[in-house]
């Protein structure tokens, strides 16, 4: 069976208490005031929450178009028009993405049918196949979790923060070749950066898309989680996309 890597760094955490409900009584004022005196006061406006709206929409799976867009936003105050079109990904870079019926195996196999053949031919350390961004480290213990179906034999390491240090997991991908790694881009970024992982075999880039928080936030709708996604993308992603060596995944 296929062992996750970095199991014994994992501790489980106590749920955290939600914050309790506070109540306040209302004070009745004793003056008296006449029909003539009355002020009539105008009902206040309910402000509708992002969360609110989100709530009741109905949900639509991301779309290249979506992160082409972002990109665009992000980049278009600090590079020219020239630039922000050598930005512009193709097409053949973007693999099927979810449209919210599958599984994330699922969706995997469907993407990547000849994955049993990339595993068994790749031996290169400080490397993966295929990453997984997401947004937290507990999000990626839930995915690492429900890759049982698609991975297969292949090595699975953990690529987040919580409990692990940068040390021990650049120790770790120097030591043996790792197949698939799933974590936070703050963390990933931090290993590219520290020259502990090599993005160049790199095949698939799969973002953790359209699942959203307790908040309802998307990975991409978290401004932190999106600087370092895009710091992550200009650390190599771009031109290994534009070399059709890399392609990108919208789960």
């Amino acid at each position: 069976m296929a062992d996750d890597l970095g199991d014994e760094w994992w501790e489980n955490q106590p749920a955290t208490a939600g914050s309790p409900e506070l109540s306040g009584g209302e004070e009745g004022g004793d003056t008296e005031m006449t029909q003539k005196d009355t002020v009539p006061v105008p009902e206040k406006t309910k402000q509708k929450k992002i969360s609110d709206i989100l709530a009741k929409s109905e949900p639509k799976p991301g779309t290249p178009e979506d992160l082409q867009k972002l990109i665009k936003g992000h980049y278009s105050s600090s590079r020219s028009v020239i630039e922000l079109e050598e930005l512009h990904l193709p097409d053949s870079c973007f693999l099927k993405c979810n449209d919210l019926t599958h599984s994330l195996s699922s969706y995997l196999k469907e993407i990547c049918p000849k994955w049993v053949k990339l595993r068994k031919t790749h031996n290169e350390k400080k490397s993966v196949l295929m990453l997984i961004l997401c947004s937290s480290a507990v999000r990626a213990l839930e995915l690492i979790r429900s890759l049982t179906a698609f991975k297969g034999d292949a090595k699975v390491m953990k690529l987040f923060a919580k409990h692990i240090k940068v040390q021990e997991q650049v120790k770790l991908l120097e030591k043996r070749a790792i197949h698939l790694g799933v974590g936070t881009p703050g963390r990933i970024k931090e290993l590219v950066k520290q020259d502990g992982l090599n993005l160049n075999p790199l095949k698939f880039l799969v973002f953790d898309w359209n699942w959203r928080d307790q908040k309802l936030r998307r990975m991409m709708d978290i401004p932190e989680i999106r600087k370092e996604v895009f710091e992550l993308l200009d650390m190599g992603v771009f031109s290994l996309c534009k070399s059709d060596s890399l392609k990108l995944g919208l789960f």
